[in-house]
């Protein structure tokens, strides 16, 4: 946990941009997802580790320059740093073999619109896919077999483009949508420039932000933070090992090799108290957090509603260095309601989890600009959790 920035005490006054660059070099990405129930998953992040913070510190990292992150795909789609970013070019490359099949196939079955892509964002970016189908008059019909994917042939060369590495968004607009622009328009020139490493000392650079960002963790789990293939995370760590960077040690009840970054920080306690989103890189590797916290996060977004355990968008709720509850949240914007849908504690919280998942509870709903936490009954934490809210929102 003081790997990933939540040992830290939150900043006394407003956070920074500062504040924020010592998350990112915490956590080395912010998972990006389109769920919008609470709040889009890349600011939750920051939320827990810092507090109310202002939304325009990200969207300036992001968007503005000097930029601090740029999109990629390397947890699934994230903000990574830009030296990050420059690490992830052999993935680039290898958009043939490796982008998914309705990315690839774009190239063979509509080689004209890729080119007429790429053509026209140089003229004209950075543009929407929407921007661009109706810039193009081009919108191949759109299969109709998997829900949420109905990509245009226009939106797919787009897609194949990003990645590629030859566009990458700009910015989003206020519907969430990629505003494709060249990347060398993006990135600092030097950035843009500087030669691409080979294969394995980038790997070896993503299993070293992997490491420094977990401070203790097995192979998997260094694999999994950026999506790593077996062979090269398990070649990655044995030379990390070798060179010093990676210290083995044994772990209590891990019958496997464990890893500890050698600048891993060892904190005599931690005291923290966030609510997570269940993109957080804390807990997004999810046997990593069952066999560390003793909880299962599963998403149950996909899942029909009356076979859900904990609910539709579940945060843990981590209080001092355990996971001791969760919560279904929503943002009720139009009532200006911060509403627990269902809350449920872990078998092992202690009596002040109520106030405390309460207070933070508050703090995120004033940090969404809502004026009030509704707790509905559902989950053994409910009536507690609704005598402790009184207290904590007028």
């Amino acid at each position: 946990m003081a790997s990933q920035g939540l040992a830290a005490p939150r900043p006394a006054g407003p956070p920074t941009a500062r504040h924020l660059q010592r998350v990112v070099d915490a956590v080395g990405l912010l998972q990006i997802d389109s769920i919008q129930v609470l709040a889009r998953s890349h600011t939750l992040p920051l939320f827990s580790r810092l507090g109310p913070y202002d939304l325009d510190l990200l969207r300036r990292a992001a968007e503005e320059r000097p930029r601090r992150l740029v999109e990629y795909w390397a947890h699934e789609a994230s903000y990574v740093p830009l030296a990050t970013h420059h690490l992830l070019r052999w993935r680039m490359a290898r958009a043939a073999s490796d982008a998914w099949g309705s990315v690839r196939s774009v190239v063979t079955e509509h080689p004209g619109v890729v080119d007429a892509v790429r053509a026209e964002v140089a003229a004209g970016g950075p543009m929407t896919a929407r921007e661009l189908e109706a810039a193009l008059a081009h919108d191949a019909p759109r299969a109709r077999d998997h829900w949420g994917w109905n990509w245009s042939a226009v939106k797919r060369a787009c897609e194949h483009l990003f990645f590629t590495g030859e566009l990458t968004a700009a910015g989003r607009t206020a519907s969430f949508e990629r505003r494709y622009d060249l990347t060398e328009r993006v990135l600092p020139p030097e950035v843009a420039a500087a030669p691409d490493p080979d294969e394995g000392e980038a790997v070896r650079g993503l299993v070293e932000v992997s490491a420094r960002a977990l401070g203790v963790a097995d192979e998997p789990a260094l694999r999994d933070y950026f999506r790593l293939k077996p062979g090269a995370s398990r070649r990655a760590v044995a030379e990390l090992v070798e060179a010093g960077t990676l210290v083995p040690v044994e772990v209590a009840g891990w019958t496997r090799p464990a890893y500890r970054w050698v600048g891993a920080p060892r904190p005599r306690r931690v005291a923290a108290r966030a609510l997570l989103s269940p993109f957080d890189s804390l807990v997004f590797f999810r046997p990593r957090t069952e066999e560390v916290f003793g909880v299962r996060v599963r998403l149950e977004v996909y899942t029909p509603a009356e076979q859900r355990v904990h609910g539709y968008y579940v945060l843990p709720f981590l209080l001092g260095d355990a996971v001791v509850g969760r919560v279904d949240l929503k943002a009720d914007r139009a009532r200006g309601v911060l509403v627990v849908l269902a809350s449920h504690r872990e078998p092992w919280a202690p009596p002040e989890t109520p106030a405390e998942l309460a207070a933070e509870l508050a703090s995120m709903a004033s940090w969404l600009g809502l004026g009030d936490v509704e707790v509905q009954p559902r989950g053994d934490l409910a009536a507690d959790l609704r005598e402790a809210v009184r207290s904590h929102v007028p």
